[in-house]
């Protein structure tokens, strides 16, 4: 179990574009030197973080980038369990804001884009005032989207208001997130579903930008693929804090008791994807081989809640992680042709009867998910209790001949038996007979 004050990282952490088409603002004197003092303050940090060695400024090859960076990384999935990883906080505020690709490594130093600048720095200086530990993090943002440029979103408020500008930053802090009303000039829309947000901030660490994007793009190809399109969303996001679990993904949305929460997971591949959707989103159940931790709890209440759950299914650490390594594996299984492909790891049993996606839609606010289709291609688990590689195919010996048939052929096999045995017997009785 790794020390969570040596892990820590800022609750606040928000990149910025580096150019802007609006013409630039005043702002007071006293706003100017505090963003002057912080970008040296923050500069100096950031020199810290160029010396790991990590960042996107440094330059490797596509061949090389997974096995240096991304799931086949030296250090991929080397601290097992992982829960505890979360700085305690209880509100994120996230701000749609252009792309990843032109995100700089640290909002707070940034010399363009005003609006994420200025939030940051406004939301900083207010901290002590607000009643609800807050982290601001930059999501992707496209005009003409359902996440537009200054969009905001806020969690577990589950609102979003659309269009803040750097104007109205100062304003939008003190009513909404000092004093915790609404803020005026815009109406808080009601959000809903599921919200997932995958750090994809290349230009801070190069884990995260190796990992991310492709995390993002399967999400969105497994949203459509189960017809979840307005129930779940995906988005890449900036820098969340622990480099060393990505790929990390934080998941937002309504248990089955109606309660908004905000679980993160570490250590993710691509091949988890479905099992993030079918299990925490389509289920309820938490994933806890790739568990970090969850808003609102501190890191040892975070350890505590995750062995409260194994406790209450009476199992060990490694006997739950077993099971759940298990059931994921016969949920990947999609039909017979696929049983070579699923469910054997050490002694554990082949699945001969996967289970089928009854997904529906559910009034709690939890989206449960209904396959439009089933993919022919095998779905891959990973291996999630340790080891330097991304992913593991679990090997199942195929059903023997007997077990493959269907009812129908066992019938029509016996038909053929008996009437070579009413032919026989009739023929004994015909050379008797002359």
């Amino acid at each position: 179990m790794m020390s969570s004050s040596r892990e820590r990282e800022e609750s606040l952490t928000f990149p910025t574009n580096p150019s802007s088409t609006s013409s630039p603002i005043t702002v007071s004197d006293h706003l100017d030197r505090y963003l002057q003092d912080l970008s040296s303050h923050i500069g100096s940090a950031s020199g810290s973080y160029s010396n790991e060695g990590l960042l996107a400024a440094e330059t490797a090859s596509p061949s090389n980038s997974d096995v240096e960076f991304g799931f086949s990384r030296p250090d991929f999935r080397q601290q097992s369990p992982i829960s505890g990883t979360v700085q305690f906080y209880q509100r994120h505020v996230f701000l749609c804001y252009k792309s990843p690709s032109v995100w700089p490594p640290r909002i707070e130093a940034a010399e363009f884009d005003r609006l994420p600048r200025l939030l940051s720095a406004a939301v900083l200086a207010r901290k002590a005032d607000m009643i609800q530990e807050t982290r601001l993090t930059i999501c992707e943002g496209h005009d003409g989207t359902e996440t537009s440029n200054g969009d905001v979103l806020i969690f577990p408020d589950m609102i979003r208001y659309r269009r803040l500008t750097h104007f109205d930053v100062d304003t939008f802090v003190e009513e909404v997130l000092v004093k915790n009303g609404e803020w005026l000039p815009g109406t808080p829309e009601k959000l809903e579903g599921s919200f997932v947000f995958v750090c994809s901030h290349g230009s801070r660490d190069r884990r995260c930008g190796v990992c991310g994007p492709p995390l993002v793009s399967r999400f969105k190809e497994e949203i459509v693929l189960y017809g979840l399109q307005g129930r779940v969303s995906v988005s890449p996001c900036s820098h969340i804090g622990g480099h060393k679990y990505a790929g990390n993904v934080i998941i937002f949305g309504s248990n089955f008791n109606g309660e908004v929460t905000g679980h993160w997971y570490g250590y993710v591949t691509p091949d988890d994807v479905p099992t993030l959707l079918e299990w925490h989103i389509g289920k309820g159940e938490i994933i806890d081989a790739l568990w970090r931790g969850q808003m609102g709890l501190s890191e040892e209440e975070q350890k505590k809640f995750q062995e409260l759950r194994r406790l209450a299914n009476g199992e060990t650490t490694k006997e739950a992680t077993q099971r759940q390594m298990d059931e994921m594996n016969i949920a990947a299984c999609q039909s017979q042709d696929d049983l070579a492909s699923c469910c054997q790891r050490n002694s554990s049993s082949c699945c001969h009867d996967p289970p089928k996606s009854d997904i529906v839609d559910t009034d709690e606010g939890v989206a449960k998910l209904t396959p439009e289709k089933k993919k022919s291609s095998k779905k891959l688990i990973s291996k999630i209790n340790s080891g330097k590689g991304a992913s593991v195919r679990k090997v199942c010996a195929k059903p023997t001949w007997f077990e493959s048939w269907e009812r129908e052929d066992t019938y029509a096999a016996l038909a053929v038996v008996c009437a070579a045995a009413s032919i026989a017997v009739a023929y004994s009785c015909y050379k008797q007979l002359s």
